[in-house]
C-alpha cells in the first residue's frame, strides 16, 4: 500500500485515504501508461513539495477513472489545476510534473533592484534626460530599455517603499 499523505482533505466523496490508495495503485490506463503510473506511484513515495504532489495525485486519480470534481476535492486544488494537469496526463506528457517552475515566474532579479535602487539615488539628467526627478512610469521605461524587462509603474512604485525609497523626493527640486 502506498505510505503518503494526500495534499488535500478527503470529505465530500466520503472515500477514505485506503481507498483512494487502492484505487491510485491500481493502474486502469485510461490515461497513463504502465510505466508512466509506475514512476509517478514511486515519486508520490518520496519527499516533494506540496504542488508536485498535487500535479502527480492529479493524474493519478485521473488515470484511476476520478472525475475532476472528484479529484479537486479529494486533493484541495482547483478546478484549473486539476483541468490542466489531467490534459498533460492525457497528452502523454505525465513525465513532465516537475519541468514546469510552481508558482508565477520570477522575472526581477537582485540586480534589476539593485539598478533601481541607484536610479533613484541619481538625477535623471546623469542619465540624459530632461527632467530632474524621477517618476515610476520613466523609472518602468529606463529599466525595460536595459533589461528589456516591463514592469508596470506601480509595482515600480512597490519595490521602491519595499526598499525605503520612493520617487518623492523632499530635498530636489524638479524640473
Amino acid at each position: 500500500m502506498l505510505n503518503t499523505q494526500f495534499s488535500g482533505n478527503i470529505m465530500s466523496n466520503n472515500l477514505s485515504y485506503n481507498q483512494v490508495y487502492d484505487e491510485i495503485n491500481q493502474h486502469k490506463g485510461k490515461l497513463l501508461t504502465p510505466f508512466q503510473h509506475k514512476t509517478l506511484v514511486k515519486y508520490l513515495q518520496t519527499n516533494l513539495q506540496r504542488e508536485y504532489r498535487c500535479r502527480i495525485e492529479i493524474m493519478l486519480l485521473a488515470d484511476a477513472g476520478k472525475s475532476q470534481t472528484q479529484i479537486c476535492e479529494i486533493v484541495g486544488c482547483s478546478q484549473e489545476m486539476a483541468s490542466s494537469w489531467i490534459a498533460i496526463a492525457a497528452t502523454g506528457l505525465a513525465h513532465k510534473w516537475n519541468s514546469r517552475p510552481i508558482g508565477r515566474p520570477k522575472i526581477i532579479n537582485n540586480q534589476f533592484l539593485e539598478r533601481l535602487q541607484e536610479l533613484v539615488k541619481h538625477s535623471p539628467h546623469e542619465y540624459g534626460y530632461a527632467f530632474g526627478c524621477w517618476t515610476a512610469q520613466w523609472l518602468s521605461k529606463h529599466l525595460a530599455q536595459e533589461f528589456g524587462i516591463q514592469v508596470s509603474d506601480r509595482h515600480i512604485n512597490r519595490l521602491l517603499k519595499k526598499m525605503g525609497l520612493s520617487t518623492k523626493s523632499t530635498s530636489t527640486v524638479c524640473d
